[in-house]
């Protein structure tokens, strides 16, 4: 979701609502299991973009090998940075990132995060209660979108005519901090992970048919210029919107901002994929990579579980 033109996004009313079910068997790609990996962004100034990760969103620099550098919680690489100086900046009107969005563990880490952003003065685009979770905004310094989030119980997500109930409301930051964790701020905790990616597309037919018909994506949210996409259950791992980019073509590279989205699955369901000519493959039998129609990278990586 997203915390800008709340009109256009909120949902109709929960009247007759019903829980959402446990995690369903879907399509052959991404069902089950299914994780985000890393979002890889390019970037002109290396140095204050990454700065900006650890000290605003609170992100650690886990490697750094020339212009590349490695953010993420714990030992988890969450964002990869590309510097390229050269890179024309890209513009907010055409397809690519609207935000990367930083899951945390539990609703007081949210509130410890927005105890830390008043403190170090990161200043906040927008802050919104969508009823499956409480979702704060902010920027990078270049232009890039960042949601910082934490999830309600899934017991308590609604669907409503088959799909998972969403709404851009008012978020209680008071409330927020009250709950937040007293420790002294020490960055994003463990098991902090990149829960969803939302993106700007140029139509949402096409998107749709990528994300959902090629992909095998579970439609489970629609808005006016607007769909969410996710497997086993979950209210969205991917989004994508016209609200800033309506008839937006394909990207023109070199450019600033997203480079590559990284989904992580079952080698099985990878293996699966191919044999259905749903993906080609990249560098060996573990990966694969597409580009969605507008040219986004989606890179998939098989993953065994444990």
């Amino acid at each position: 979701m997203t915390a800008p033109t709340p009109a256009s996004v909120t949902a109709s009313p929960a009247d007759g609502a019903r829980q959402a079910p446990p995690p369903a068997a879907g399509r052959p790609i991404a069902h089950p299991p299914l994780a985000m990996g890393r979002v890889a962004l390019t970037v002109n100034d290396l140095d204050r973009v990454a700065d900006f990760y650890v000290r605003a969103v609170g992100l650690a620099p886990l490697r750094r090998d020339g212009e590349t550098a490695w953010l993420g919680a714990g030992d988890e690489v969450l964002i990869e940075l590309r510097q390229d100086r050269a890179a024309r900046r890209r513009s907010p009107r055409e397809a690519g990132l609207f935000h990367t969005a930083f899951l945390l563990p539990e609703r007081t880490d949210l509130g410890h995060w927005l105890t830390h952003a008043a403190s170090a003065r990161v200043p906040l685009v927008g802050a919104s209660d969508h009823e499956v979770s409480e979702a704060l905004y902010l920027t990078d310094p270049e232009g890039n979108g960042i949601e910082i989030y934490a999830d309600r119980p899934r017991a308590r997500w609604k669907l409503r005519d088959g799909q998972v109930h969403m709404s851009t409301g008012a978020l209680d930051l008071q409330a927020l901090v009250a709950g937040a964790r007293t420790s002294t701020w020490d960055g994003l905790p463990v098991g902090s992970r990149v829960g969803h990616v939302h993106l700007q597309v140029g139509a949402i037919g096409p998107a749709e048919e990528f994300y959902a018909g090629r992909l095998g994506f579970d439609v489970t949210a629609r808005y006016p210029g607007g769909s969410f996409f996710a497997t086993d259950g979950y209210h969205h791992h991917l989004a994508a919107n016209i609200w800033n980019s309506r008839g937006a073509g394909p990207r023109l590279y070199p450019s600033t901002g997203l480079a590559e989205i990284e989904i992580r699955l079952d080698p099985a369901r990878l293996a699966a994929g191919r044999a259905h000519d749903k993906v080609s493959p990249a560098s060996d039998s573990t990966s694969a990579e597409l580009r969605d129609p507008w040219g986004t990278v989606i890179a998939l990586r098989a993953v065994s579980a444990g």
